[in-house]
């Protein structure tokens, strides 16, 4: 079996869990094959020092990026299978060393990954250019502004264009991990690493960064907040406002106000993107058909369902789970 290299640059500032992750998640797949690992993973900092990350913790690196990428008569060694990125608030800093380094380097990398604002530094590099890239949502702007010939897409929690994949911001390197042991060594592995670390086996890329729960704010007071989750375990069910007023003790137009005073939004809404975003598990994740996709999740009829996708996505359900296998099996 070909080990892969996978080597994690650090620097000072970067997000502890922006490494700590992925790096689980590979090391993870290898303890899963025993001796014949499929990863090497190793850590680098510019000058090999040891980083201080974001939030305090030290990290000591295993080798310095330029003893790694430099023989004695300065030509290149050892490019690494996975090159991968972390961001952190360290990547506001100035690290022009580092891009150089990159600019330099990061290319002759098979697979080019940055988790979160990491995508600063490819950025910076060059190494955006002319690709299809997403960050953490609160520097997207950010990215696109700074970088116009970037295609930044501020949704999806990550995204693979060509050996190039950026992620969005912290846990979402995690899946985006997930998904590249998955692709390197299948299913069963990267289903075994999930497990162990308790996590999704692979939120889908296009998955948006905020789920139904995180787009809204989570109400104050104890039966509102009690509702907000019935929604979330019971898509399926009867969730008209009458029925979830009585669940509250509320009466239904006390209820509707106070939900979205305290949401910012109304029951009907976020009743909507709950069902929506469970269907989209269901389409991505098992064989059901649309039918009994468009039961489950509490629509009455597939052609609900399917009103409720275009609005809500632009597509009808069976187009995007043809994408959505189909993205699968082009990466």
């Amino acid at each position: 079996m070909e080990q892969r290299t996978v080597l994690v640059v650090l620097f000072d500032g970067v997000q502890s869990l922006d490494v700590t992750g992925p790096l689980e998640v590979f090391t993870g797949a290898s303890h899963v094959h025993g001796p014949e690992a499929p990863y090497r993973v190793r850590t680098a900092s510019l000058h090999g020092a040891p980083v201080r990350t974001s939030s305090g913790l030290t990290l000591v690196p295993d080798v310095s990026l330029t003893e790694l990428t430099a023989s004695t008569d300065g030509s290149a060694v050892g490019a690494p299978h996975t090159l991968l990125v972390p961001g952190g608030a360290g990547t506001r800093d100035e690290h022009a060393e580092l891009i150089a380094w990159l600019r330099a380097h990061a290319p002759r990398a098979r697979r080019l990954v940055s988790v979160c604002t990491g995508a600063m530094l490819l950025a910076a590099a060059g190494l955006l250019d002319g690709r299809r890239a997403t960050t953490h949502w609160a520097y997207c702007d950010t990215l696109a502004r700074n970088h116009p010939d970037i295609d930044v897409d501020p949704d999806p929690i990550y995204v693979r264009d060509g050996h190039v994949a950026t992620s969005a911001g912290v846990t979402a390197g995690i899946d985006l991990a997930l998904a590249l042991v998955e692709e390197d060594l299948g299913r069963d592995t990267a289903l075994t690493v999930a497990r162990y670390l308790v996590v999704f086996l692979r939120r889908p890329g296009n998955q948006a960064q905020f789920s139904a729960q995180l787009s809204v704010q989570t109400a104050r007071r104890e039966p509102l907040r009690e509702v907000q989750q019935w929604i979330t375990e019971h898509p399926g069910g009867d969730l008209s406002v009458d029925a979830l007023a009585e669940r509250a003790r509320l009466s239904p137009r006390h209820f509707a106000r106070a939900f979205q005073a305290e949401t910012g939004t109304t029951p009907g809404k976020y009743v909507e993107r709950v069902r929506v975003e469970h269907a989209r598990r269901l389409l991505e994740d098992t064989a059901d058909g649309v039918e009994q996709v468009s039961r489950a999740c509490g629509y009455g009829t597939p052609e609900a369902m399917r009103r409720a996708f275009v609005k809500a996505l632009g597509t009808a359900p069976a187009e995007y789970r043809r994408r959505f296998r189909g993205a699968l099996t082009t990466h």
